[in-house]
């Protein structure tokens, strides 16, 4: 349904008294004229009256108050000749006009290949009351992605963090995923995870995707919870489609470094019972195994002019992943102007990770040597008193983590051409579980005068590797390591579930210019999200990494000894009773993190457009209403001898647990404003200004008090804040687009983002929170504003001009600058603040993209690129975080046997792209961590009926 625009009482008046007393109506269809799918976004236009209208998903357009009399009626879409018919309106009554476009190869023009999908995204980005970029459901077909998020960096401004190689979590322009909104079908996607509001998209699958719409402004009608963008996923309709279809894929995928065949499949289907009732789904399944080999590193310290850091990990992970994604959508037409629809999203995301890890802690050791290479040793000949030490730790994590996201929405539309109505209600709930996952299992042995030196060879900042330049026999013996601690993850639910229910409505009049619209609505949103953790740790003095040895498959270097993979949960599983229990340590942690929150938010909006063949007006104002109810828990743990909260001393090690709840009220108006200028068909100006908020973080809002007491009475703590403001962000954006007459387009946009509320996890000391006393403490605040401000480039084209056979290339490019800056305290001082880039931000981000389509062959070159970004920040500004700059190359080959069977290729990360954080200590690049996958293939067939 259209977005509609707010007027003052005379104008109305004045509108209404120009709508003709004798009209009729235009209603049609445009499809492609192969009569297979329904076009939308194309452009209708009555030229004498100079009115426009934009097909909706299933084709359909429609023009009410219409004078009687006779028209002439423009369709253009991109990609295909623009075509005219004259229709006779009566005095009353509604007429039908209906328009096959694509002439006689619109199967290749509008149906299949990469230039219909790129005809179809610049078409509805042209047709967009909003700032956007669209990527379709075919164009996702043609990039060798693995999920949601990897197939939204195809697009300008769009940034992907990836997580052991794949894409996880989106950033729009810069910005933090926690500042992106997402949905399916309409409604807004919890997070499985406890920790964050952004939704990982790794969970969806790329294979049951209609389109993905990322809107970078805003109208009053959306949901104003976003200062990056709404990212629009939406599932297929019946009525996407006039014909029926079903499609059935299948491949394998193969991973260089686990050296393991993996299975992928997918179908999906469309039909439609009778005219007016359609059935829609599919299912897709994907199992992945692979390898990452990774190095970790921290607390670098400088002395001497010697350069190194006090602890390394070397990380050997073998991962397997299985996802299964599935929707089921109904949609029927109960008459010529109302229909209703079903749509049902189900995913589950699987993750199987067993990590080894040998672990050098060295900040007692013995140090020296000379330029980037580093000796430590557990003796000191020049001081027969010292007790240096070389502390070797080898553990296993055996964990099985399970997401879920489900939604289910149930609405419809009413449009009667003059009068038009939404109403929704859903559902969607998001979780995320693990039990029984050993997480992990330590074995540590603290060598002291028995001869080890170990060196390190800092001269690769990216991977400083370790050699043993003497240690006794026992160094490599795995029953020299025993059990420190056996971490076990007994439950961790993370459950985030919200009910929404909406109804807008608007009416139009039409004019001798145009067509005014006014359009009022509610919303109300009802959201839990909770976390229930229960970690318990067991101790045993015999059990030794000899009991679970295992074998490596780690590359960089010799880590050996390590655990196997199930070793640690068998034995455990096995002399259960055998073990201590550390209820100390077990109740302390399965209380500090547990939390649930109520969210309620009601909203409602009043908004007006005008609409003519130039220009289109979208203005108005939101009101949102927050409250929450937050619940969580104030811990404390007194150590033996320290004073416990009524002035006795601890006899004991004792944990302390006070239930914490707090409520709160808010209300923010929201005005917004777009601009849409289209002096000609083919150019369009846009300018858009908005005020936006995001609420904060959930687990940085629950009350979560933890505070450790030693005896010496000195209290460290960590402290959730229910007093945190949600961001605030005013938005203005500004762009051209030109749309060639043959299928492509240049755009240009630049933005401006003023973003109050910044909230930063700050180091506080001697201080009282909350009426929490303590010494040190780490708790998140409010910061300072934020300036973000950038420009946006795009290229893309068919050249279906050239002579053959370079007729058949095709181009996509796009460019992004950001500058995004905000200020955050120094050493914890909120009065002392220093400028950073702000988290998640590259400044310079690009996509490039080669193709070939042309019979039956299809070939595609892609390369992604991203600046470096500041990950996580320090105590101060040499160890801050940063992740170096990525660029990844993807190929994508298709040839078609015939109409229905296509068989493919794909190569991802041709170049090996890797991972490389690190912080900028001592003026040079130290490493934090460093990860390398390899690449990946896949191959397979597609069939369509």
């Amino acid at each position: 349904m259209k977005n509609r625009v707010l007027a003052s009482g005379a104008a109305l008046c004045a509108i209404i008294a120009a709508t003709p007393a004798i009209a009729g109506e235009i209603d049609g269809i445009v499809v492609d004229s192969s009569d297979t799918i329904a076009l939308q976004a194309a452009q209708i236009r009555i030229i004498e009256l100079d009115r426009v209208a934009n097909t909706q998903r299933d084709g359909s357009f429609i023009f009410a108050d219409v004078p009687a009399g006779t028209y002439t009626l423009e369709a253009s879409y991109i990609g295909a000749p623009t075509q005219t018919l004259r229709v006779d309106v009566p005095e009353t009554g509604r007429v039908r006009a209906d328009f096959a476009l694509g002439g006689d190869n619109a199967s290749e023009i509008l149906v299949m290949g990469q230039g219909a999908n790129q005809a179809s995204a610049l078409s509805r980005k042209r047709a967009s009351d909003v700032v956007s970029d669209v990527i379709t459901r075919d164009a996702i077909g043609q990039f060798p992605d693995q999920n949601v998020a990897e197939s939204l960096r195809r697009l300008p401004g769009v940034n992907v963090l990836n997580d052991q190689g794949e894409g996880r979590f989106v950033s729009v322009r810069g910005l933090d995923p926690d500042l992106i909104s997402t949905s399916v079908n309409g409604v807004s996607l919890p997070s499985p995870e406890s920790d964050v509001r952004s939704v990982a998209l790794d969970v969806i699958s790329s294979d049951i995707i209609e389109s993905v719409e990322v809107k970078k402004s805003l109208t009053p009608d959306m949901d104003a919870d976003t200062i990056g963008a709404s990212v629009e996923i939406k599932t297929t309709s019946a009525f996407d489609r006039q014909k029926s279809y079903v499609s059935i894929k299948g491949e394998g995928s193969y991973n260089d470094y686990s050296d393991k065949l993996t299975p992928k499949g997918s179908i999906d289907f469309s039909t439609r019972l009778g005219e007016n009732f359609g059935v829609t789904g599919g299912l897709s399944y994907y199992k992945r195994e692979f390898e990452t080999d990774n190095i970790e590193a921290d607390d670098w310290t400088e002395e001497d002019g010697l350069i190194y850091s006090e602890e390394v990990q070397y990380r050997d992970y073998d991962v397997e992943r299985e996802r299964i994604s599935g929707t089921l959508n109904f949609d029927a037409r109960l008459s010529d102007s109302t229909s209703l629809y079903l749509r049902s999203l189900f995913s589950q995301f699987d993750d199987q990770e067993y990590r080894r890890r040998t672990t050098f802690k060295l900040g007692d050791a013995m140090v020296s040597g000379s330029g980037k290479q580093v000796v430590f040793s557990d003796t000191d000949p020049s001081d027969p008193d010292a007790e240096p030490e070389v502390e070797v730790e080898r553990d296993i994590k055996d964990r099985f983590e399970r997401q879920r996201i489900r939604s289910l929405s149930f609405g419809g539309e009413t449009d009667t051409g003059d009068w038009h109505a939404e109403y929704s209600v859903s559902w969607a709930k998001s979780t995320e579980k693990e039990s029984g996952s050993v997480d992990t299992a330590k074995f540590e042995h603290k060598f002291s005068d028995e001869g080890v030196d170990v060196g390190f060879d800092y001269s690769d900042p990216r991977k400083p590797l370790y050699s043993i330049i003497s240690a006794p026999d026992s160094f490599y013996d795995p029953a020299t390591y025993g059990l420190d601690d056996l971490e076990l993850t007994a439950l961790s639910d993370a459950e985030d579930e919200e009910y929404a229910g909406q109804f807008d409505l608007g009416r139009s009049f039409a004019t001798d210019t145009g067509e005014f619209t006014v359009q009022a609505g509610f919303k109300g949103r009802w959201r839990q999200k909770s976390y229930d953790k229960r970690a318990e740790f067991y101790e045993k003095d015999d059990f030794t990494l000899a009991d679970v040895e295992g074998e490596q498959t780690y590359r960089l270097i010799d880590i050996a000894p390590v655990a196997s993979y199930h070793g640690a949960t068998e034995y455990l599983d096995a002399n259960m009773d055998d073990f201590d229990f550390n209820s100390v340590d077990t109740d302390f942690d399965s209380n500090a993190e547990d939390y649930t929150i109520d969210e309620d938010i009601m909203a409602g909006y009043l908004l007006g457009r005008w609409d003519s063949a130039t220009l289109r007006v979208i203005g108005g104002v939101r009101y949102e209403h927050t409250s929450n109810d937050i619940n969580g828990n104030e811990v404390l743990l007194v150590e033996e001898g320290g004073q416990l909260p009524d002035g006795s001393e601890a006899g004991d090690d004792t944990v302390l647990v006070t239930p914490v709840n707090y409520k709160r009220k808010y209300g923010h108006w929201l005005p917004s404003l777009n601009l849409r200028y289209s002096p000609e068909d083919n150019l369009v100006f846009r300018l858009a200004g908005y005020r936006s908020l995001v609420r904060p973080k959930l687990s940085k809002l629950a009350p979560r008090f933890s505070v450790e007491e030693n005896d010496d009475g000195e209290r460290d703590g960590e402290f959730g804040n229910p007093n945190l403001k949600p961001y605030e962000a005013w938005n203005f954006d500004a762009s051209a687009e030109y749309y060639m007459s043959s299928n492509g387009a240049l755009t240009a946009a630049v933005f401006y983002k003023d973003v109050k509320n910044f909230i930063v996890d700050t180091i506080q000391e001697e201080d009282s929170w909350l009426g929490i006393d303590f010494d040190e403490a780490s708790i998140p605040m409010n910061g300072d504003s934020a300036k973000i401000y950038g420009l946006e480039l795009g290229f893309s084209q068919q050249f279906n001009m050239l002579p053959a056979p370079f007729d058949g290339l095709i181009t996509q490019l796009n460019y992004t600058y950001t500058n995004a800056t905000g200020d955050v305290p120094t050493d914890g001082d909120m009065n002392d603040l220093r400028e950073i880039m702000l988290p998640s931000t590259s400044k310079h981000t690009m996509n490039a993209t080669i193709g070939y389509d042309k019979g039956p062959v299809s070939l595609r070159l892609s390369g992604t690129y991203r600046d470096k970004y500041l990950d996580e920040l320090g105590d101060v500004a040499e160890e801050d975080r940063y992740v170096d700059d990525h660029f990844q190359l993807d190929l994508s080959a298709k040839y078609r046997l015939n109409r229905n069977i296509q068989f493919f290729y794909e190569w991802v990360n041709i170049n090996n792209a890797k991972y490389f954080a690190y912080n900028n200590f001592a003026s040079q690049r130290n490493l934090y961590q460093y990860e390398e996958y390899n690449w990946t293939m896949k191959f397979g067939a597609k069939v369509t009926f």
